[in-house]
């Protein structure tokens, strides 16, 4: 009786991760990430996102703070953040978080702030549910 269950826990987990794959929510990178983990380190994926939120996080409520000051917001500095976050969400493969960069990027190239406001509410939406089924998935 308790392979049966195991098994079904596997279909879930399978399950989740075929609809996040297919939302686009990850990529291909998420499953070379998985490769990495073995029985020497079973918790290693779990480990590496969890380090990618706690960073990210910073990394959003810096972006946040930079286009909130109302004087002209620091495009530089915004560009630095999104770049950071742009790769360390390519590196766990956030796919749509990645690709939600992209376009806070070209809104920040153009000094748009208005433009990186409604980004930044995109991105906050997209990072908040990648963390929900990713902690979905790691329990």
């Amino acid at each position: 009786m308790l392979g049966s269950g195991a098994d079904r826990l596997r279909a879930d987990v399978n399950r989740l991760l075929a609809f996040l794959f297919h939302q686009g929510i990850l990529d291909e990178q998420f499953l070379q990430l998985q490769q990495l983990q073995d029985e020497s380190s079973p918790n290693f994926v779990s480990q590496v996102v969890n380090i990618y939120f706690q960073e990210s996080e910073k990394l959003l409520r810096n972006l946040r703070s930079l286009l909130m000051e109302r004087k002209l917001s620091d495009y530089k500095n915004i560009g630095i953040h999104i770049n950071q976050l742009m790769g360390s969400s390519s590196s766990i493969g956030a796919k749509r978080v990645r690709n939600v960069c992209v376009a806070f990027r070209a809104a920040s190239d153009q000094n748009n702030r208005t433009g990186c406001l409604r980004v930044l509410e995109v991105l906050e939406h997209d990072y908040c549910f990648l963390k929900n089924k990713l902690h979905e998935l790691f329990q």
